[in-house]
């Protein structure tokens, strides 16, 4: 599921998009930006699911491959295929959640993947741990996820070639990369948990939609409470990207009763610093602080003890 801190990325992200457009903005255009970042998190995890499942079937079509030769050789007609036939991979096909998103996002459609799962097979077949897992009779529910897992944290992750695929067909890998780890670690290991349909909680998607709203409404509010405190600041070197996390903060602290001050601040002073310039984190820091402070002299904040 999309963490608060993903949800503030994506519509920091849009704000961004939409502070570029020289056109007026059409209707609905704000929410269609933000869905576009949300579902691109979703396009994503879907991928390295898919990944993970081509590279195990894969077993299947080295038999097949090698059997079909014009003199196939003792070893080529005696490919094992056990993989193919893992517990966890099936239950990943069989679940209905994941038929229906490998039908929406397509994820066969990324240009070079095929060449990768044959590629990564030929790696997983060399290592220990499958040789290992191929000589065992039967299946254990040990060793049949040691195998999945390994495909995907040690082939896959440990892979730089699959790692530089992945930033090459996704924009968002950088932002999105330790989320959906955990996302599809936690999927592939137990499959049919509702990952797919519950990507972003109902509470999350109005907390996104709403900051994104709020933002663009309250933009000359919040930026009232901004520009008497940019006189000992060089106007002209302030990063738009600043300014737009200032007015997320601010939203924050007026509209959104139920998010502790404290956590607004960190979570953008933490943005300024990855997403913006060096002096960011200090320049956010040292507004968003100053504004709380004054907000809450004037008796202007109304947050609720959520605990």
């Amino acid at each position: 599921m999309i963490s608060r801190r993903n949800i503030r990325v994506k519509v920091m992200q849009s704000l961004y998009t939409l502070d570029a457009l020289e056109a007026d903005l059409k209707p609905g255009e704000p929410a269609k930006i933000l869905q576009k970042h949300l579902d691109q998190t979703r396009e994503l995890f879907v991928y390295l699911v898919y990944m993970v499942t081509e590279i195990a079937r894969y077993a299947e079509t080295d038999s097949r491959l090698r059997s079909s030769k014009h003199l196939p050789s003792q070893e080529d007609l005696n490919v094992n295929i056990k993989l193919a036939g893992n517990e966890l991979l099936w239950k990943i096909m069989e679940d209905p959640a994941w038929a229906i998103a490998l039908g929406s996002v397509k994820p066969q459609h990324v240009e070079g993947s095929a060449e990768l799962v044959r590629k990564l097979y030929l790696e997983l077949v060399e290592s220990d741990i499958y040789k290992l897992y191929i000589l065992q009779d039967g299946r254990e529910k040990k060793t049949e996820k040691q195998i999945i897992e390994y495909i995907f944290t040690q082939l896959m992750m440990g892979s730089d070639d699959f790692l530089g695929h992945v930033e090459e067909h996704f924009s968002n890998w950088d932002d999105d990369a330790e989320m959906v780890h955990q996302l599809t670690l936690q999927y592939i290991l137990k499959p049919g948990n509702g990952a797919f349909q519950e990507m972003v909680s109902k509470e999350k998607r109005e907390f996104a939609f709403g900051l994104l709203r709020t933002v663009l409404e309250k933009k000359e509010t919040n930026m009232e409470l901004i520009r008497p405190r940019l006189k000992n600041w060089d106007a002209e070197r302030i990063a738009v990207l600043d300014l737009i996390l200032l007015q997320m903060g601010i939203s924050e602290f007026l509209y959104f009763e139920t998010i502790p001050p404290k956590v607004t601040i960190n979570e953008y002073i933490d943005l300024a610093k990855e997403y913006s310039t060096p002096q960011s984190g200090q320049f956010v820091n040292g507004l968003l602080d100053n504004i709380h402070k004054d907000l809450s002299s004037a008796g202007k904040l109304h947050k609720v003890n959520f605990r």
